[in-house]
C-alpha cells in the first residue's frame, strides 16, 4: 500500500508541454504514452500521485482541478494529492446530513459524476466552492477503502463521453504506475531493513561474543520482549553503536 501522508501540491500552468491538450485519435494514444512514461519515471507512490493529478488536468477534457483521495466505509474521505486547495476543501471530511454523497456510488460503479452541483443533484458543498461538474473515477477498491481520481470543473456539464473515455484510460495507466512504484518502494525498504538487521547482528556478535545465529536469535527475542519491530530495534542498536560515546 502506498503512503497516505497528504502532501501540499499546487499545480502550475501546464508543465507537460509535450502532451497535446485534450487529445483524440492518434494524438490520444501519443498523449497517453507520454503520460505513462511520466508516471513510471516517478520514484515513489507519493510522487506518482502528485504527477497523476497534474497530468489529469492536462489530459482530461474539461478538467480544471484534480485530486486523488482515499475513501473509507465510514464516509470519511481524505485527499492524498491535489492540484490546489479547492480540491482539498471539496474532498476532506465527513458529508453533512444523512444524504449519501455522489462518491459513494464508486463502491458499486467505476465512475461517479455530478453534471451540475447547483441542479437537482444537491451537491451544495461543491457549488459553494464554485465547482459545478465532477468526474470521479475509481483507481483501487477493496472491502474497506477506495482510491479515486477526481476531476473538477467550474462550469456545468463540463465532462462529456470523450472526457469519460480519456479519464478511464488514464486511470488504468495511473493504477499500473502506482503498483509499480509501490513494489519498488517495498523492495527498497526490504533491502534497507535487511542491511540494518545485518549490521545490528554484527554488533551483537562482537559485543556478546556469539555467532550470527545466536546474535539474530537474541535480536528477535529482544524485539518480542520489548514489543518493538525488529527493524526499529536494529536501528536503535546501530545508532547507539555509531554514537561517539559508544566507541
Amino acid at each position: 500500500m502506498w503512503s497516505c501522508t497528504p502532501k501540499r501540491f499546487v499545480v502550475a500552468a501546464s508543465e507537460f508541454a509535450d502532451l497535446p491538450c485534450f487529445p483524440s485519435g492518434g494524438d490520444l494514444a501519443e498523449a497517453l504514452t507520454a503520460a505513462a512514461r511520466r508516471l513510471h519515471e516517478t520514484p515513489t507512490p507519493d510522487s506518482t500521485l502528485d504527477t497523476a493529478v497534474r497530468l489529469a488536468v492536462d489530459l482530461v477534457p474539461g478538467a480544471e482541478h484534480a485530486g486523488i483521495s482515499l475513501i473509507e466505509r465510514n464516509n470519511l474521505r481524505r485527499t492524498l494529492a491535489w492540484t490546489d486547495e479547492v480540491v482539498r476543501a471539496a474532498e476532506d471530511g465527513h458529508p453533512a446530513g444523512d444524504r449519501q454523497p455522489y462518491w459513494q456510488r464508486l463502491w458499486t460503479a467505476p465512475v461517479a459524476e455530478v453534471t451540475d452541483s447547483e441542479g437537482d443533484e444537491g451537491e451544495d458543498a461543491l457549488s459553494e466552492l464554485g465547482l459545478r461538474s465532477v468526474l470521479s473515477l475509481r483507481l483501487r477498491a477493496d472491502r474497506r477503502r477506495l482510491t479515486v481520481l477526481t476531476a473538477y470543473a467550474r462550469k456545468p456539464r463540463a465532462f462529456d463521453e470523450t472526457a469519460l473515455r480519456v479519464g478511464r484510460l488514464f486511470t488504468a495507466h495511473v493504477g499500473i504506475a502506482l503498483e509499480s512504484a509501490t513494489v519498488r518502494e517495498q523492495l527498497t525498504e526490504a533491502m534497507r531493513t535487511r542491511d540494518l538487521i545485518g549490521q545490528a547482528t554484527g554488533i551483537l556478535m562482537e559485543r556478546l561474543n556469539i555467532d550470527a545465529a545466536g546474535a539474530f536469535d537474541s535480536l528477535v527475542k529482544a524485539s518480542q520482549r520489548e514489543n518493538v519491530k525488529l527493524r526499529d530495534l536494529a536501528r536503535r542498536i546501530v545508532d547507539a553503536h555509531n554514537t561517539p560515546d559508544a566507541r
